[in-house]
Order: C-alpha cells, then structure tokens, then sequence
C-alpha cells in the first residue's frame, strides 16, 4: 500500500507547487512595503550628510565611519536571525524587526551626539542586517521555485521605492525643519507598517513539515563552499559596495563635489533608484522568460546577473574622465544602477539547491557576507577624501575603486554561477530523509 501510495502524494505535491497559494499576492505587497521602509532608514543619513556634518562639525573620515556604523553589526544579525527561522516563523521575525527599526529612530528627534547618532545607526543596523533575507525567504513560502523571479524582483523593488518615495518627502523634512524630524518621520513609517503586518500578515504554506522532511539535507560546509554560493557573495559583493558609496555619500558629492544646493541635490538623488529599479524589472521578467522558454539557470540567472556588473563597472570607470556635469551624473547613475541585477537572481539561484529547512540560514549567511562591503566602502570614501589633495579629487578616486571592484566582481561571478548543476553535485549519493526513515522502519 506505501508504495501505491507514494506516486499519489508526490502528485499532489507537485500539482500544489505548480499552483500559487492564496495571499501570495497580498504578502508579497507588504512584504515590498517592508523593503521600502527598510531602504528609506537607510538612506536618510546619506540624504542629510551635508546639514550633519555641519551641525555636528563631522570631517569626512568621520561621516564614513558613521555610514559604515551601520553595517557593524549587520551581518553577525543576519547571521543568528537566519538560523533562527529555520525554526520560528517568519511572521514574527519580521514584526520584530520592524519594532527595532522604530524605536531606533525616535533618539534622533532631540539633540544628539556624534555617539548617540553612531550608537543608533548600529543598532538599526542590527535590526535591518536580516531583513532582506527573511523577507525573500518568507516570500518564497508563498511560490515555488519557477515562479520566484518576479516576487524577488517585486521584493527589490522595495528598496528602489523606498528611496524614490521617501528622498522627497525626506528632503522637504531636511529643508524645511530639520534633519531631526526625518528620522522621526521614518520611525511613524515603521509602527505604521508594524500594524499593517499584524492585520494581514500570514506565514506561508508551501513550505510544509512532509516536504522539509522528504528532501536530502546537505551539510553546511558543502553549502558555503559550493561555487554558486561562492560567485553569489563574490558577486554581490562588489554590488552592494556601489549601493553602500551611493547610500552615504551620493548626496554629497552632489552638493559638494558637483555644487547643487540641498534641494535640487534631493531630486538628483532620486535618479539612480529610478534606473536601478527599471534594471531590477526588467530583470526579474527576462530571466521568468528565459528560464521558461529552457534556458538553464546558468544563462537565465547567472549570465544576465554577472555581465550588467561588468559593463556598469567600466561605465563607472570612464566618469571621471568626461567633461561636464551632467554627463558625470548620467554615468554615476547608469553604471552602478546596472548592479541591480545581481539582487534579483542570486537568491533565486541559492534557492535551487539548498534544501527548504536550511534554506533560511543559506540566504542570512549570504547577506550577511556580502553587505561586509557596506562596512569597507563608507569608510575607504571617506578616508580617500580627506587625505586626497582635494574633494573632487577624492571622490573621483573612490569611484574609480569602486569601478574596479565590480568589474572584479562580475567577473568571478561569470566563473562561479552554475546554479543548474549545483543541487546534482551537492546532493549526489544522498538519500531523502523520508526514503532513509522508511528504510530503517521496513529494511525490505
């Protein structure tokens, strides 16, 4: 009878994969909301750097390391949070985290300090250094793997929003009252998301128990040393290293390297968000296409996440050699807005070959490595800056480093991501679990 039996509940699991669940939908747009609130923390203090550094008399060296503050704890949080959804349901993960974010805002309402500014950004950063990754692994709950594209994408676009949204309400704050009360803006934003969440948020249901329990388990070190994951964190690395330099110091070199005032600056900021979330679109809905019509996930992931790092790298690299401001802008906007591909496909391609149970810890793990850039490139800017002859000539170099690094990194991208023969390899000679439990049970 088990063995009539197995084909029956494999049908009914692959008939149940191929369907979306009910609430997908309605999950995926607050889960987006999450994404948007989470990027519009970040951004803030790069939005206001030039009225901080003035108030709080701040040197360059000292605004990077306040930007790269925020990563201090960043990725060791990703790191434990990620282990602990394996086993608690995302669902409440992420309601706490969202509490974090806003409580962590209100201190900067008052007068504070350059130690009460830095001590706060940690701990956001702490709060936020899982959320990217609960969030993708949540949102996977809610599809199966061929349908995952464009909910990642969806899910990216949270970030591009938030910023898009948020730099001009943000900036009319910072102009009109006070760099204080954006951050106490962003602090109702996340209580208002909270309550949001408690009302509609639901765990999802593809991720069953039988499912966990009927798939190979595969070892960590197999997992981290796999040359998928390798190439995902070596990859987004060189990414994030771009989206950490325009997060804390697009707006001033705006300002002070190209000489618009606060106000236009705003605007101007808003730009590369705008590029960077048409590249995750269109992304996300080529590699759907792709992956459908039989391209493997080497070409429809791999491929189309490695090579837009590699051209906006060389697009960046040529930005301190044109004449004129804007052409300057339109390069640092297009180059680095290239990277937003790699966000899209990397934990679509972890996700094919980690098993359900450890797939929450696998893409923690990976956040968590990559985003160490968003603790280097703050802090090389700024060091570059003070120490070169003149601003200009600081910022320009530090672009030019970033350029280099995400060449580099597309690079070893190209040569490491084959997430199609990655699950073969890693799980070959290994036994379900439920085949290894039914063995035990009836060795005939």
């Amino acid at each position: 009878m088990s063995a009539q039996g197995t084909p029956m509940v494999a049908g009914k699991t692959a008939g149940a994969a191929a369907a979306t669940p009910k609430h997908a939908w309605t999950v995926t747009f607050l889960l987006f909301l999450f994404m948007l609130v989470n990027f519009a923390d970040k951004i803030v203090v790069g939005l206001a750097g030039v009225p901080i550094m003035t108030d709080l008399k701040l040197d360059p060296e000292q605004f990077g390391l306040l930007g790269s503050s925020f990563f201090f704890l960043f990725s060791i949080s990703a790191i434990v949070v990620g282990f602990i959804v394996n086993k608690v349901a995302t669902r409440w993960v992420l309601l706490t985290l969202a509490v974090i974010w806003a409580l962590a805002q209100f201190p900067m309402v008052g007068t504070v300090s350059f130690t009460t500014l830095l001590i706060c950004r940690i701990v956001l950063g702490a709060g936020e250094g899982p959320a990217a990754a609960v969030a993708m692994h949540a949102v996977y709950k809610w599809f199966p793997n061929e349908k995952r594209t464009l909910p990642t994408a969806i899910l990216s676009q949270g970030s591009a929003f938030g910023v898009i949204l948020a730099v001009p309400a943000l900036n009319w704050v910072i102009v009109n009252h006070s760099w204080h009360y954006a951050f106490g803006a962003l602090g109702v934003a996340g209580l208002i998301w909270v309550a949001a969440w408690l009302a509609l948020g639901k765990e999802g249901p593809l991720d069953t128990d039988e499912s966990a329990v009927a798939e190979p388990k595969i070892s960590y070190v197999q997992l981290l040393t796999s040359r998928t994951f390798i190439g995902c964190v070596a990859a987004t690395f060189g990414a994030y290293w771009a989206l950490s330099l325009g997060l804390t110091w697009f707006t001033s070199f705006i300002i002070k390297g190209l000489g618009f005032s606060q106000s236009n600056a705003g605007w101007i900021s808003i730009l590369p968000w705008v590029f960077g979330a048409t590249i995750v679109i269109l992304t996300g809905w080529i590699s759907q296409v792709m992956t459908a019509r039989g391209y493997t996930t080497r070409v429809s992931r791999g491929v189309l996440g490695s090579v837009p790092l590699i051209i906006g790298g060389l697009i960046l690299a040529a930005m301190p050699y044109v004449p004129g401001v804007g052409l300057k802008i339109v390069l640092l906007v297009v180059g680095p807005g290239l990277c937003g591909a790699i966000y899209v496909v990397c934990p679509a391609m972890l996700g094919e070959f980690t098993p359900t149970s450890q797939r929450g810890a696998i893409l923690a793990i990976y956040g968590a490595l990559y985003t160490l850039s968003g603790i280097i490139a703050p802090s090389v800017m700024g060091t570059v800056i003070q120490r070169a002859g003149n601003m200009v000539d600081g910022y320009m170099t530090g672009f030019t480093i970033n350029a280099v690094i995400m060449v580099g990194s597309g690079l070893l991208g190209l040569l490491l991501l084959w997430p199609n023969t990655e699950k073969a390899r890693l799980t070959r000679g290994a036994v379900p679990q439920a085949a290894a439990l039914k063995g035990v049970v009836s060795p005939t």
